[in-house]
């Protein structure tokens, strides 16, 4: 018999109502406790991969969030001239990728929250808790309090809970890049990359001064975005406190020369675009848990978003929580077992994704040695099955026990 039955989720981004989902069907109650006033309604593009939509079947998610989306069936890697370097397709077997936009992941997952009984409260911000032995209170601000037998923190790469259950954890490290998103957005007339029959492929371009990415949705326009270099960092506040014209022009700027960045970039307003702030990831984080209280998704291993691994991992993860949680009665027990079983996969795919940061700060000559080597690495070693297969293909086995 599992001694958890009630759960405090805190943050109602991805994971929250994910882990909430899950825990319902583990048989554990759960309680979504978001900060904000209402779901997100903005944010840039991301992906989900076939790894994040394999746990999203789970909880029954996956179909809905394919519906809000657009399949992914290939990613072109390009010289900034627009000559291709690698293409990989969806890998045999497996769905293709979704691309959603990061506000209408929220609303599926909220929504299909909601739909199947999970109360999710707004407008609740933690500022501290206290572990009893028995449970976990949960302090907010506006001065009200919530008790569970447990508290997951999955409260974003900015977590609260992270410093409450380590004041010594580290915070998330800047890569180096600041991220702009363009969405929906359409070009005076056909651009080179097939023009109106190429609506299934992502170009990933490594632009003479910033690397930026693109691709034509099924009704014409253009989503795309540049990391753009910037050695001092910047806060998502003080990013978008700098006049949008302001960082048009250094964009601008940075894309002369490109294929077809330079045009997409010009041709675009302030109108269209998205300051999405720096690019961030979580460096190894010591402690995920300590006693009734433990760690989800990006507050405790945010990737930067050149893995394309951030939501699918915090999805991953919150599923496995919540078996865990099923099969371990003890708190503690169970939390190590999860972690146990994530650590080792999270932290890997984290540290790839930041030496691929490292090629997009790199300069001119080693950009250029790299353009020179990709074709040759495609033709021996470098193939799509070795490069996203142990990615991609993983999937949770929800029906089998994990014992502690």
């Amino acid at each position: 018999m599992n001694g958890i039955k009630k759960a405090l989720i805190i943050g109602g981004g991805i994971a929250g109502p994910v882990t909430a989902l899950a825990l319902q069907k583990a048989g554990i109650e759960a309680t979504v406790y978001e900060a904000y006033p209402a779901a997100a309604d903005t944010g840039a593009m991301l992906t989900v991969a076939p790894n994040g939509l394999a746990a999203l079947g789970i909880i029954g998610a996956d179909k809905l969030v394919e519906a809000a989306g657009h399949p992914l069936h290939s990613m072109v890697m390009e010289t900034g001239t627009g000559r291709t370097l690698m293409q990989v397709d969806a890998l045999p077997g497996l769905p293709p990728s979704c691309t959603i936009l990061r506000s209408d992941l929220f609303r599926v997952l909220h929504d299909h929250a909601v739909d199947n009984g999970i109360t999710i409260e707004h407008g609740k911000r933690l500022v501290d808790l206290e572990q009893t032995e028995t449970g976990v209170i949960a302090q907010f601000e506006d001065g009200t309090t919530a008790t569970g037998d447990i508290l997951i923190g999955a409260d974003g790469i900015h977590s609260t809970v992270r410093t409450l259950i380590d004041p010594l954890a580290p915070g998330p490290e800047y890569t180096g890049l600041m991220s702009f998103g363009f969405g929906e957005f359409t070009p005076d007339g056909k651009l080179s990359d097939g023009g109106e029959g190429d609506i299934e492929a992502m170009h990933f371009a490594f632009g003479k001064r910033a690397f930026y990415g693109y691709w034509r949705q099924p009704n014409g326009k253009y989503v795309f975005f540049s990391n753009f270099p910037q050695e001092q960092p910047m806060t998502l506040a003080e990013a978008k406190a700098v006049p949008a014209e302001d960082w048009l022009a250094k964009l601008r700027a940075a894309h002369i020369g490109d294929t077809p960045g330079e045009r997409l970039f010009a041709e675009a307003g302030v109108e269209d675009m998205i300051v999405t702030g720096p690019m961030e990831r979580m460096p190894h984080v010591p402690n995920w848990f300590r006693g009734r209280v433990v760690l989800v998704g990006d507050a405790v291993h945010a990737p930067s978003s050149s893995s394309g691994q951030g939501a699918s991992l915090a999805i991953e993860s919150a599923v496995e929580l919540a078996r865990c949680l099923r099969d371990i009665p003890d708190p503690a027990a169970a939390f190590a077992a999860y972690e146990r079983l994530r650590r080792p996969r999270v932290e890997d795919i984290s540290d790839n994704a930041a030496k691929t940061n490292n090629g997009k700060t790199s300069g001119p000559v080693a950009k250029a040695l790299f353009g020179l080597m990709m074709p040759i690495a495609t033709r021996t070693f470098l193939k799509p099955e070795k490069m996203f297969g142990p990615v991609h293909r993983f999937v949770i086995d929800w029906d089998t026990t994990i014992t502690a």
